[in-house]
């Protein structure tokens, strides 16, 4: 079966709510979104090794994504009690994280070179070790889409899936490249 199959038919106990296939060409890079990590607004700003600058610069996040020719970009769905419900968001992302690794999993029966981007940065650990020694969870470390100056919502147009879902909901992507 491939993996087209795999996910048509495996979608819904995957917690997947849209995907598509693209080619990593289709993608628009960004240099403004490197400019708003910068800002530090999500706080994780030279805190982290999923985030910049730990990830590298504009051009070798870019580099390293064309190295790859095809790209699977997914979202998951989490209703929010209300647009200020942060509580919510913060369990969103804890339960989109968690639904990763199944999704990984199945790229890695039919690939072996993959890279996977995620949504807004790594806390799998309480203290990174970042900037002092390298991280200790290098195979499961999946930066943020946004950190390697992928603007989401063109990504999201390109796909032909939604980047807002409706009110009192958000939606995170996740993407692995293969």
């Amino acid at each position: 079966m491939s993996i087209q199959a795999e996910i048509a038919d495996q979608k819904e106990s995957l917690g997947i709510h849209e995907y598509a296939f693209l080619s990593t060409s289709d993608l628009i890079f960004s240099q403004g979104v490197r400019n708003l990590c910068e800002m530090n607004s999500c706080g994780q700003y030279g805190k982290t090794w999923a985030c910049p600058p730990g990830v590298g610069t504009f051009e070798e996040c870019r580099d390293r994504i064309l190295q790859y020719e095809h790209l699977f970009v997914f979202t998951t769905l989490h209703e929010l009690e209300d647009s200020y419900d942060f509580k919510g968001m913060t369990k969103g992302k804890e339960r989109h994280c968690s639904l990763c690794p199944g999704i990984v999993d199945l790229f890695r029966k039919e690939y072996e070179n993959l890279f996977v981007l995620s949504a807004e940065g790594c806390n799998r650990c309480k203290t990174c070790t970042y900037p002092d020694a390298p991280c200790r969870f290098p195979e499961t470390l999946y930066p943020s889409i946004e950190s390697y100056c992928v603007e989401v919502n063109r990504l999201a147009t390109t796909a032909g899936i939604h980047y807002i879902n409706g009110a009192n909901t958000v939606t995170y992507f996740g993407c692995i490249l293969f």
